[in-house]
């Protein structure tokens, strides 16, 4: 006789559980500009704890802990910013600055090919993005000039950012020294009959968010180190912001790669009007694949995402769409969340009477 298998929930329980859920969607959507640094803070209370837990094992309190990862943490985002932006800067402007005489020599070397094709050069009228560059970058000075203008209208845009910035380290504090309180606050709230399957899910939304987030970031920031350096050997001029753009869309599987190619190759063959140096920067974006492939991505991510790159990159354009910056924050995080619950429902159902 075939044993009928209990529900995790019971069926009338599954519909409020379901407008529970709606319902704090609905509130997260209209308070997404609100939550913004309560998001921040949580997203680095998550990533500070598992170091946290580690200085607790070395026989430290969890004050003293949190207080050596929360200034470890944003000193080093300080010290990032300040080294960085102004560089980035730098080369943006050195962008700029050159672009209408990359956008003449990349003319030149299409003409022949929209000639051989039979094509008019009005197709690609690049006169006219050259024009819109020059003018773009004359307005950049008088911009600069009303910057404090600008400032005394937009008090209250200005003041929200302040606050945000004063807030989200203090949220991250407080978030990161009660982190195990609150999740054990939040396991004491689920019934007893639900608790070990509930925390075999979470455990495993655990490890997939942990892939993401602290894995994904380490192979990024890796990444953007290696093509930087690689494209500054060659003599790139913009290499640093490329390696950065590069080493941010690199999340999504093979992106970086074929996005990193394409600029850096295009940025060389302007500059030094030579095939070798986009060899060289093929070679570059390869070295740092096999680095990628060998290393880092066992290393700090391993077989636990799981998730197909369309999907990323789903996930990425749904939150921005639905919910903006705090979406795209989210995008991932949930996305490996109901990954994670759709593989448990598919092994239910496999496991049930009606697959049978």
């Amino acid at each position: 006789m075939a044993t009928t298998e209990t529900p995790l929930i019971p069926q009338h329980n599954r519909w409020l559980i379901l407008a529970l859920i709606l319902v704090a969607g609905w509130l997260i959507y209209l308070l997404s500009g609100v939550l913004m640094p309560f998001f921040i803070a949580a997203l680095l209370a998550y990533l500070g704890d598992p170091l946290v837990d580690r200085l607790e094992d070395k026989k430290l309190s969890r004050t003293l802990s949190v207080s050596i990862v929360f200034v470890s943490l944003f000193i080093t985002l300080i010290v990032a910013l300040l080294l960085f932006i102004p560089l980035l800067n730098e080369q943006l402007k050195a962008l700029f600055e050159k672009l209408p005489g990359y956008i003449d020599r990349l003319q030149t070397a299409l003409s022949p090919v929209m000639q051989s094709l039979g094509l008019s050069q009005e197709v690609f009228d690049l006169e006219t993005v050259k024009t819109a560059f020059k003018d773009y970058w004359a307005q950049a000075g008088k911009v600069a000039g009303n910057i404090v203008g600008y400032v005394s209208k937009s008090g209250l845009a200005v003041m929200t950012f302040l606050t945000n910035l004063v807030l989200i380290p203090v949220l991250t504090f407080y978030l990161l020294r009660d982190w195990d309180i609150l999740v054990g606050r939040i396991k004491e709230l689920l019934p007893r009959r639900y608790q070990e399957e509930v925390s075999y899910l979470a455990k495993d939304c655990d490890d997939m968010l942990a892939g993401f987030l602290r894995g994904q970031l380490m192979v990024m920031l890796a990444l953007a180190i290696i093509y930087s350096i690689g494209l500054t050997l060659i003599g790139l001029d913009l290499a640093l912001l490329i390696g950065v753009i590069a080493g941010i869309v690199s999340f999504v599987p093979y992106l970086g790669l074929l996005v990193g190619i394409l600029l850096a190759g295009t940025a060389a063959y302007l500059q030094f009007q030579e095939w070798l140096p986009v060899l060289f920067v093929i070679g570059v974006f390869s070295f740092a694949q096999l680095i990628e492939g060998m290393f880092l991505t066992p290393r700090f991510v391993g077989e636990r995402i799981g998730m197909h790159p369309v999907a990323v990159i789903f996930a990425v354009m749904a939150g921005g769409s639905l919910f903006g910056f705090i979406g795209v924050l989210l995008a991932l995080p949930v996305a490996a969340v109901i990954m994670v619950m759709l593989r448990h429902a598919h092994d239910r159902y496999v496991k049930s009477q009606l697959y049978s």
